[in-house]
């Protein structure tokens, strides 16, 4: 599945970015460099138990076990001591990298109620795009049964085009179903 969005990449999209933004080398049509997902753990300040559960679904979901993200200084107002434990990100590169974007956009995506497309307005100004899902349930590895609370996730698409039109160019043509 992995290796069949790749070869699309090499064989069909680059030509046509190729064209369209009028390239005059190979090196200089926009790829995708990796895709970053974080689940703010919040509530694992009062119960790290929490954390054991976040930490399971987020391997399941990107087939990589996370790195759990400390807080970095003490804040009385949360209950937060500096060096808790209050999230979990995955960095994916490669093949694993293609085979979470072509589960996310063919099978995760169209399993969110009322889905009518991602916004176009979620890119950075550099060419990354970044999206925020309500729960981790759209994704079929997880099973309804087995979790102890919803929670959602950050997934941000770090691209290598130099503007958010040439990165939305190169999601749409590997299947990012954008809104219309």
């Amino acid at each position: 599945m992995a290796a069949r969005m790749k070869e699309r990449f090499l064989n069909e999209i680059t030509p046509a970015l190729m064209q369209k933004f009028s390239y005059k080398s190979v090196m200089q049509v926009p790829k995708i460099e990796k895709v970053v997902i974080n689940m703010g753990v919040g509530e694992a300040v009062s119960n790290s138990k929490i954390m054991d559960f976040a930490v399971e679904d987020m391997q399941k979901i990107a087939g990589q076990k996370p790195v759990i993200t400390r807080s970095k200084k003490s804040i009385a107002g949360f209950r937060l001591r500096e060096n808790l434990p209050i999230g979990a990100k995955v960095t994916l590169r490669g093949e694993r990298m293609y085979y979470f974007l072509d589960k996310l956009f063919n099978i995760s995506l169209p399993r969110v109620r009322d889905f009518h497309g991602v916004s176009t307005k979620s890119f950075d100004g550099r060419g990354n795009y970044t999206l925020g899902l309500k729960e981790q349930l759209i994704f079929p590895e997880i099973e309804y049964d087995k979790i102890d609370k919803v929670r959602g996730m950050d997934i941000v698409i770090v691209t290598t085009a130099q503007s958010d039109e040439e990165a939305r160019e190169l999601l749409t043509q590997l299947g990012m179903p954008f809104a219309k």
